[in-house]
């Protein structure tokens, strides 16, 4: 572990990113910038335009002196991260490697957040609690997990490995590893693949319209029975509620 949580926290049961060298970690979170972004043309460019790398730098060093219990300093390097980069995540936050925060603007992580390696994550994101309760209040999010624009993953649940979550869902109960949360509130839907696409977020489920399909074909099929026994009593329409 490389942080002291308040009190009342109880550690998860999902394993933790592993502590890593701060430039080590820095390393993978630049590289996998040029896989997941077909933009990323040029190191420079990544280096000097990217927020979502700033403000991962930014994070781990405040992370570093956080742990040290240095006070004040780290939730400072956040507040300045925050007001360069538009993402503002809490100093206690433990981010694993290779993390790729995609534009980034208005994304927040909270203290007791908890997100793996390989992580991918999209404009507009929430990793939050969902009151003022103490201890672990925030998400523990698996490794490859891809967290679509505008997300909301409210309260101390988990998000397994290789989870994607849609765009806009409000998550407010655990996402099983391999499966796909959607809506509001979000429903899981375990027919995925985030291994092999996990850019393809024009593969999500839509649960509501297959929902309506299902009511409109049952609505059919009991429109066709009702017609098939008034022909077969020979009842007349005209006396048929």
């Amino acid at each position: 572990m490389f942080l002291s949580f308040p009190r009342g926290f109880t550690q998860p049961s999902v394993d933790i990113p592993k502590r890593l060298p701060i430039l080590a970690a820095l390393r993978e979170d630049f590289a996998i910038i040029f896989e997941r972004d077909p933009a990323a043309s040029h190191w420079l460019e990544v280096l000097c335009c990217y927020p979502g790398l700033h403000a991962l730098v930014a994070h781990r060093l405040a992370h570093e002196l956080c742990d040290r219990g240095i006070p004040f300093l780290p939730r400072f390097i956040a507040h300045l991260s925050r007001f360069f980069t538009g993402i503002d995540i809490h100093p206690g936050a433990q981010i694993g490697r290779g993390v790729f925060i995609d534009h980034g603007m208005g994304v927040v992580i909270g203290e007791t957040a908890i997100v793996g390696d390989y992580c991918l994550i999209y404009q507009g994101v929430t990793l939050g609690g969902t009151g003022k309760e103490t201890g672990k209040r925030h998400p523990t999010v698996g490794s490859h997990v891809v967290i679509g624009s505008g997300a909301k993953v409210l309260g101390n649940i988990t998000l397994g490995d290789y989870a994607r979550i849609g765009a806009g869902a409000v998550v407010l109960q655990s996402v099983p590893a391999h499966c796909t949360a959607v809506g509001v509130p979000s429903r899981n839907v375990c027919r995925c693949n985030t291994a092999t696409a996990p850019l393809d977020h024009a593969q999500l489920p839509d649960t509501e319209a297959r929902t309506i399909r299902a009511l409109l074909d049952r609505i059919e099929t009991l429109e066709t029975q009702v017609s098939q026994l008034r022909q077969s009593a020979s009842i007349p329409v005209e006396l048929v509620p």
